[in-house]
């Protein structure tokens, strides 16, 4: 059976990957759903102080070879993407950043586009970037529907979960305001408080 790729975007990569390691190219589950990184979350990384300064067992090098292999792509899907993100990116100016003064990065635009043409699934917390997916018709879970796929498939178990969550309260680091009612509706039960 094929894998059936999975795209991760930073903000979820940094909110999972230090708990569940390896979190990217392992295939779990009977769709053999394997995640991976989009090229240009480790330059994003390099270029941000603020996020080595946060999270910085992203640079130890168990975390940098896991994000050694990122989607491949050739070059008519190359051209395809391009195409779409100066589209997308034309939306995320008219319909947020003018209007609004925010909205999702070039970069965050870039893998709801490489998702589109690619035909996956992205994984992301960033609610600017999931209602841009939306609009696109671009399939996406948050990281609380990634670790449910991940429980139900064994990858992970209940206390990996627990770990996770008490990670990102410790961290004052949760995906967003209503994460425990989602939490609830995923999981059945009320969610860690750290």
């Amino acid at each position: 059976m094929a894998q059936k790729r999975m795209i991760v975007d930073s903000n979820s990569y940094f909110r999972l990957a230090q708990n569940i390691h390896p979190l990217l190219c392992q295939p779990f589950g009977q769709e053999e759903l394997t995640l991976y990184i989009h090229a240009e979350l480790n330059e994003e990384f390099r270029r941000s102080p603020r996020l080595q300064n946060k999270f910085h067992w992203v640079a130890e090098g168990k975390y940098v070879e896991n994000r050694s292999r990122s989607i491949s792509l050739n070059s008519e899907q190359k051209t395809t993407i391009q195409a779409a993100y100066e589209y997308m990116w034309e939306h995320v100016k008219d319909s947020f950043l003018r209007p609004r003064g925010k909205g999702p990065s070039p970069v965050d635009t870039r893998i709801v586009a490489t998702a589109q043409i690619l035909n996956i699934l992205i994984v992301t917390d960033d609610r600017d970037m999931i209602e841009l997916a939306k609009e696109f018709e671009v399939q996406h879970i948050t990281s609380l529907g990634l670790m449910k796929l991940m429980l139900d498939s064994e990858k992970i178990d209940d206390e990996k979960v627990d770990l996770v969550v008490e990670q990102w309260i410790y961290d004052n680091d949760t995906p967003h305001r209503e994460w425990k009612g989602e939490f609830k509706k995923l999981f059945g039960r009320i969610a860690p408080d750290g």
